[in-house]
């Protein structure tokens, strides 16, 4: 087993090396440092292959307590080179045996971070989740059924009423998403969906029908953000977070 391996956190422009904040700590309280090939620079730690080989993570990334640390250690280094120049990020946990590893990959993936990072210059993140309003109930008043029917007729009279009307609200709150995502991508650089979390997850106990990310050039976060506060819809709630590190429109996929 090697004696130390190589983190990776993101990507930059080679330039930044005054982005590096002194005495900046990463995962498993190893210091950050860079790695400089060509026009572009890695954020990295060298850690340890106990806790980060391909077996140790295999075990770790199923610890929760683990993770979570490895995860709040990982965004926070990357914040903080983001407050000066942007980058890149990679996707938690990525590791490389050694620093010439990691210019190998600088080198073969250089189009495609030039390509990232010259996307999400000067922009930032922010997330948008369309919340169901709390409705009323769909039943309708049994009293209102037509008088000449009989019991049974009348009592499926008022089910398919009560379901039509369900009907009605539902695709109301489908297409109240759909114009907010619409208004949205308009005010914003560029859209990513993302499935609706399940209420366990949201933190909602009502159905989320719009879960996205949105691009925004750091001059417009004004106006994307009153755009999101004027939007208004009797069927869904609104919430907004950010501005974030550009996560979700850094990746190489999309170059």
């Amino acid at each position: 087993m090697a004696d130390s391996l190589v983190y990776l956190y993101a990507v930059g422009d080679a330039a930044f090396g005054d982005a590096v904040p002194p005495g900046l700590i990463g995962v498993g309280e190893a210091p950050v440092r860079m790695i400089v090939e060509g026009r572009l620079a890695a954020v990295v730690s060298t850690v340890d292959p106990l806790h980060f080989s391909e077996d140790a993570l295999q075990r770790n990334l199923e610890d929760l307590t683990w993770l979570a640390a490895t995860a709040r250690a990982h965004h926070a280094v990357v914040d903080a080179i983001w407050q000066h120049r942007p980058v890149a990020p990679l996707r938690l946990a990525t590791v490389y045996l050694d620093d010439d590893n990691v210019r190998a990959v600088l080198r073969a993936n250089e189009a495609a971070f030039a390509g990232a990072l010259d996307r999400i210059r000067g922009a930032r993140e922010w997330g948008v989740k369309a919340i169901v309003h709390p409705q009323p109930d769909a039943d309708l008043d049994p009293t209102l059924a037509d008088a000449t029917l009989g019991p049974g007729a009348a009592y499926l009279q008022h089910k398919r009423k009560a379901r039509d009307r369900a009907a009605r609200v539902q695709q109301d709150v489908q297409d109240a998403a759909a114009d907010l995502h619409r208004t949205l991508s308009a005010a914003a650089a560029a859209s990513h969906l993302y499935p609706p979390q399940d209420p366990q997850l949201s933190g909602h106990r009502e159905h989320m029908v719009l879960n996205a990310a949105y691009l925004v050039e750091e001059s417009a976060a004004g106006a994307f953000t009153d755009v999101v506060k004027a939007w208004q819809s009797p069927h869904v709630d609104v919430e907004l977070t950010g501005p974030w590190v550009p996560y979700s429109f850094a990746t190489l996929e999309e170059s």
